[in-house]
């Protein structure tokens, strides 16, 4: 699976590099063996972030660098959602973090798996839950629902300082730690995508990525 996940992110232009961060033996011996470039990272990381940063530490990256986070389990990435990722990056130099978020329908709103985000008019995170928000109160047609897509990319000293906080009060309400960013006045810009992302949660998904990755390829 991870060598699927760092083979599309490869084919991003914008990255530089594409390296596995694990603390398991097991993993980074079959990263080995499909020439993976790979890092050690401590077993006790709080979040997947923690683990980033100190991959992105071991790496000795600039200060300047914009290291991005994608998850191990989505085999079917799309390349062209990295680039719609970083893209902020080199347009403002004040953006800090970006993320992604795609439309959404109402029942996929409705369901706490699925976390939502309202952003405001320059594009910048407000509140992400995995309530349904906005929440419509006439029951007629208002603001669209916008589901997060969990990829993130932050300037190198964002996301250091990301791990120098302590976990917010709504992080720890939410499970989501991308709150704790936020309750420290640390901007999120959200990227609008069309693109979808599926990833491995349970055994069904696997026929789920298998199709879509042959679709991918064909």
């Amino acid at each position: 699976m991870f060598w699927h996940v760092w083979h599309r992110a490869s084919l991003c232009p914008q990255l530089q590099q594409v390296v596995l961060a694990t603390d398991d033996g097991r993993i980074a011996e079959a990263a080995h063996a499909l020439d993976v470039p790979y890092v050690m990272t401590r077993s006790d990381h709080p979040s997947g972030t923690d683990r980033v940063f100190e991959a992105a530490t071991l790496l000795q990256l600039d200060e300047d660098a914009v290291v991005v986070n994608i998850q191990g389990d989505e085999p079917a990435l799309e390349p062209r959602m990295l680039s719609e990722l970083v893209r902020p990056f080199a347009e403002d130099a004040a953006v800090q973090v970006t993320t992604l978020a795609r439309a959404i329908s109402p029942q996929q709103a409705a369901c706490p798996d699925v976390v939502k985000v309202v952003c405001t008019a320059g594009g910048d995170a407000l509140y992400f839950s995995r309530a349904a928000i906005p929440y419509c109160r006439d029951g007629q047609s208002g603001a669209p629902c916008m589901g997060h897509v969990g990829l993130y990319a932050f300037r190198y000293q964002a996301l250091r300082r990301f791990t120098q906080l302590e976990q917010s009060v709504l992080e720890r309400t939410e499970k989501l730690e991308q709150l704790r960013l936020l309750e420290n006045n640390i901007p999120i810009r959200v990227v609008e995508t069309a693109y979808r992302t599926h990833g491995v949660d349970r055994p069904g998904d696997i026929d789920v990525i298998i199709n879509m990755i042959r679709e991918n390829e064909g």
